[in-house]
């Protein structure tokens, strides 16, 4: 037997990926008031969402349900046979199913929706063939058909298992959006792993709480030069209370320098920035890189319910934490 050359058999690899992004790129083109009213159906839904296909179509149903329970709706799989020996049990009337297939036309699917329809749920068919028997059951049609299948002889779902899974991606992110669904809603669902350790970040979890470079306003600023080359570029300004009144920068410095020579007896109150940038321990670390990002800077002051300087947090300390 020839052995295949290496450049032909990443050609083989090239013509999956094209053919499988057109049917995706062809899938969007189609999307338009029925996916308008899928999502608007999930969106309302009372209940959670029931995900069911045979074969292929089951495997991309399942992780469809995963994508939707992860992203705040109840999703969960039930398979099409299954159902009609017991666990048809997990279906509730105010519930909204999901049925992937590739032909509408899968034999074993018709059991399932037949009950569906007993129970007054309604159907959103993700299929092949739009003018299917399964199609023409459903309440909305999605159009997961493909013009060509990736798999020479479509002896195996590839383009069309894509498509479906690209198309099931896209309902639960537009619901997720219409829902409002965020980052801290986000993390609470995944409290396990970097992942979720770092939608959880809090500002306490990093900043830096003692030998904190403060100064008095009235300081000159040749005690502010000291403690900016010590003290990672920033120095905040407080009161005899505690309470932030200013903060001044590395770039503080270089742009007074660039003024005047005689700077060193210049108090400090002269030159701080008076409304700086602040944020407080509770902050999710992540909206800290963000403010940073937002206004170009690189350490913010953390203050406590009564504006009193409780901390700094660095944005390089935020980048090894993983917020950033």
């Amino acid at each position: 037997m020839s052995r295949t050359e290496p450049g032909d058999l990443a050609e083989r690899g090239r013509r999956v990926l094209a053919l499988e992004a057109e049917a995706i790129r062809r899938a969007g083109e189609r999307l338009g008031p029925a996916f308008a009213r899928a999502v608007r159906l999930l969106t309302d839904a009372k209940g959670r969402l029931i995900v069911s296909g045979l074969g292929k179509s089951g495997l991309i149903a399942r992780k469809i349900a995963a994508t939707f329970t992860s992203t705040g709706t109840p999703a969960s799989f039930l398979h099409p046979v299954d159902s009609l020996h017991g666990d048809l049990g997990i279906v509730g009337r105010h519930d909204v199913a999901l049925l992937l297939s590739k032909s509408g036309a899968s034999d074993e699917l018709f059991g399932l929706v037949n009950q569906l329809k007993r129970l007054g749920v309604p159907i959103i068919a993700l299929t092949g063939d739009p003018d299917s028997v399964l199609a023409r059951q459903a309440d909305v049609v999605l159009d997961g058909s493909v013009t060509e299948e990736a798999c020479p002889e479509t002896l195996a779902p590839t383009a069309s298992t894509t498509a479906a899974l690209a198309l099931g991606d896209a309902l639960a992110v537009a619901v997720l959006e219409e829902k409002g669904f965020g980052r801290g809603d986000f993390a609470a669902l995944h409290p396990a792993g970097a992942l979720g350790k770092n939608l959880l970040l809090r500002v306490a979890d990093v900043m830096l709480a003692g030998d904190v470079p403060t100064l008095g306003p009235d300081r000159p600023m040749r005690e502010c030069v000291v403690l900016l080359a010590e003290k990672r570029g920033t120095v905040a300004v407080v009161d005899a209370a505690g309470s932030l009144v200013g903060v001044v920068t590395a770039g503080d410095l270089t742009r007074l320098m660039e003024r005047t020579d005689q700077f060193l007896d210049i108090p400090v109150r002269e030159i701080m920035t008076r409304t700086p940038k602040t944020t407080t321990p509770d902050a999710l670390a992540g909206a800290a890189v963000r403010l940073m990002e937002q206004h170009g800077i690189m350490a913010l002051p953390v203050l406590d319910g009564g504006r009193r300087l409780v901390g700094m947090v660095h944005l390089h300390d935020l980048m090894k934490a993983g917020a950033a």
